[in-house]
């Protein structure tokens, strides 16, 4: 079993020093991000015009759909549906 490990522990060092560190880095991410409730994030949502329209913060799991026009997340124990805006989203 030591050996699994250890083994595991060895690939992970190579991904992560070699080319496919950032790649395997976004998986992590994603996958904490998925499974552990979301990041913390900032959301800003802005009109067509540029205007800033609302602005959210705290431990989110984002989803889009394949078209870019929805973004969804549940926040405090409610859903949030954005549909045909711009939305920024940094991880803080």
């Amino acid at each position: 079993m030591k050996k699994i490990g250890l083994t595991i522990t060895i690939i992970l060092i190579i991904f992560t020093l070699s080319g496919c560190g950032e790649s395997f880095q976004r998986s992590v991410k994603t996958f904490t991000s998925e499974y552990a409730g979301g990041l913390e994030r900032k959301i800003e949502v802005y009109s067509a015009t540029g205007e800033l329209l609302k602005t959210y913060e705290g431990k989110l799991d984002i989803e889009t759909n394949e078209y870019g026009n929805k973004v969804l997340f549940d926040m405090d124990g409610k859903r949030t549906i954005i549909y045909n805006a711009t939305v920024i989203v940094e991880e803080k």
